[in-house]
């Protein structure tokens, strides 16, 4: 089984960035497609951004493109999402999640979650 641990959330000012991590253990990274998941209070989970085994695809939910970069350092076992120009709809608990070989946008097919990090954007 993989275990995934979130860190570099936090406060920010509008249109300031932050970079996550996740950082991968008990599982053999490379053959794991990974995903952002956000989740506001009172709202459900939502795809962020993906990105599949070998990092050559990546794929952003519209409301963050041009903003935010999914990454991934297979050496390290971790993956990266750059947050850039933050807004403060931006707010949410950010998580990770892993997936058998196929990267997807569909949270009910990631076996696997980080514990999440807290992301807040002020105005």
């Amino acid at each position: 089984q993989v275990q995934l641990v979130e860190s570099g959330g936090g406060l920010v000012q509008a249109g300031g960035s932050l970079r996550l991590s996740c950082a991968a253990s008990g599982g053999t990274f490379t053959r794991y497609a990974m995903g952002w998941f956000r989740q506001a209070p009172g709202k459900e989970r939502e795809f962020v951004a993906g990105i599949n085994t070998s990092g050559g695809s990546t794929y952003y939910v519209d409301s963050v493109k041009g903003r935010f970069t999914i990454s991934r350092d297979n050496a390290k076992n971790t993956v990266y999402l750059q947050m850039n120009s933050l807004k403060p709809e931006d707010t949410a608990v950010y998580y990770c999640a892993a997936n058998y070989v196929y990267v997807t946008r569909a949270l009910g097919e990631y076996d696997y979650w980080g514990q999440g990090t807290q992301v807040t954007v002020s105005s």
